[in-house]
């Protein structure tokens, strides 16, 4: 069974609600050029990644798209050394210590993550009146490779666009390439040595 995408582009929805022959991305990248001001000319290709990655997942729906299970994706230069890190959160089972046994749930009804069409939400405040929830989570931190990133545009032109999408494509790559196995792990459910 092929493992499931953890990030992928929705292309296709952005070009249909683009406009002016643009799609959506490379619009919002245009509008919002003043936000790329401190990357121009830098050597490292990391805070214009960045930039592009942030303004990628902030249009709604994103032009980055993520599997159910994660709840948020950031990239960001690390404050150690400038190089490229990800957090990224992820929707996961209790852990095996409380599935052993239910005697610490003393009858309380204790919830996992509710769903509502395959995709998980947040308890309502009324669910939050009727049992308590525990909603488990992993936090993935880790580096991404800035190999293929594409080098910081000199300046504000018309190749700022092509080149945030050019990172975004790449980061989506790379931290699908770390996560895709996680995550069909995750849905599998069952473990890895089973």
């Amino acid at each position: 069974m092929p493992e499931p995408r953890a990030f992928w582009l929705d292309e296709q929805f952005d070009r249909e609600h683009g406009a002016d022959g643009r799609g959506r991305y490379e619009a919002e990248v245009l509008r919002r050029t003043d936000e790329f001001a401190d990357t121009w000319g830098d050597i490292a290709p990391v805070t214009f990644a960045a930039t592009a990655w942030r303004l990628a997942t902030e249009l709604s729906p994103g032009y980055v798209r993520w599997h159910r299970r994660i709840i948020s994706a950031t990239c960001t230069p690390s404050r150690w050394d400038g190089s490229m890190t990800c957090a990224v959160s992820v929707i996961s089972r209790w852990p095996a210590e409380l599935t052993w046994t239910k005697q610490w749930q003393r009858d309380r009804g204790w919830r996992d993550w509710p769903q509502l069409f395959g995709q998980y939400t947040t308890p309502s405040d009324q669910d939050l009146t009727r049992s308590p929830h525990l909603r488990a989570m992993l936090q993935v931190e880790a580096p991404v490779p800035l190999d293929d990133l594409p080098p910081a545009p000199g300046g504000p032109d018309e190749s700022v666009a092509s080149a945030a999408r050019r990172a975004v494509i790449v980061l989506a790559r790379e931290l699908n390439e770390l996560l895709a196995p996680m995550i069909g792990q995750l849905e599998a459910g069952v473990p890895a040595d089973s």
